[in-house]
């Protein structure tokens, strides 16, 4: 199923659904596929649709054309139009941006980030934000606020990048107002690897994890979620309850099983 802006009313962004993968494409290549207030809406209310189907099981993010996402639009800026205070309609807009990291993190499927060209600013925030990113060789990610007047901290940068890469890489980064390419990215942990199609690595990543039992996936984005700030005796905990429920699942149980029969087979 394609939902595109003829179908859906989404003038952003394309959404389609494949064999269990979600793929939210941001469609404007004409601008580097920077983001304004409308693009902000749309996204979340499509990765949240895709999050409420359980015929989803991974969701893929994209850009169109040669760039990820090259951060604000400064022509349309970020502001809510529809706001006449400036105030009012600039926190909206970064509120908008806030609620689209929040919906990456916690839609239950994975999300994995398909990376090429520039994830400049919001671009390196939702890249950030995805659970895996796939990069292609002219990756970029770029965090230049400080030139521009402007702090680190947007749509959740200043606090998943650090939890990634370290906070004296991140600090560095952020405070020389720098950029990662793809080998960098890599190195510093931040990508999975390089890929001469980025979208097509991420989508077999995502096409395997739909192809898997999907308790154990969301549960396991859960638990590597929750190990960013739970101190470690919560975190045993929980995933003790989670391996409970894990074990006894039925899709466990068969798993099992076959494992069990075929470690038989391989001891005759």
């Amino acid at each position: 199923m394609t939902n595109g802006s003829g179908s859906d009313g989404r003038a952003t962004l394309r959404v389609e659904v494949r064999d269990g993968v979600g793929i939210v494409t941001l469609a404007r290549p004409h601008r580097l596929n920077a983001i304004t207030y409308t693009l902000l809406v749309e996204l979340r209310e499509a990765l949240l649709g895709l999050g409420a189907r359980d015929d989803v099981r991974a969701v893929v993010l994209a850009g169109e054309g040669r760039a990820f996402c090259a951060g604000l639009d400064l022509e349309a800026g970020l502001a809510d139009p529809a706001l006449d205070d400036p105030v009012e309609a600039m926190q909206a807009g970064m509120e908008a941006g806030a609620a689209v990291t929040w919906a990456i993190r916690t839609i239950p499927q994975p999300v994995i980030a398909a990376v090429q060209g520039h994830a400049v600013g919001a671009g390196f925030a939702f890249a950030v934000a995805a659970d895996v990113r796939m990069v292609g060789a002219d990756a970029r990610f770029s965090a230049p606020f400080l030139r521009l007047g402007m702090s680190v901290g947007d749509f959740g940068l200043s606090w998943l990048l650090p939890r990634i890469v370290g906070h004296g890489r991140a600090a560095h980064l952020f405070f020389s107002a720098g950029a990662l390419d793809a080998d960098q990215a890599v190195a510093a942990g931040l990508a999975a690897g390089i890929s001469a199609d980025p979208l097509a690595a991420a989508t077999e990543l995502a096409s395997h994890l739909a192809d898997q039992p999907p308790y154990g996936v969301r549960a396991s984005k859960r638990l590597l979620d929750a190990g960013l700030s739970s101190p470690l005796h919560d975190h045993l905990a929980a995933e003790a309850r989670a391996q409970t429920i894990g074990a006894l699942s039925t899709a466990a149980q068969a798993a099992m099983a076959e494992a069990l029969a075929a470690t038989k087979r391989r001891d005759r």
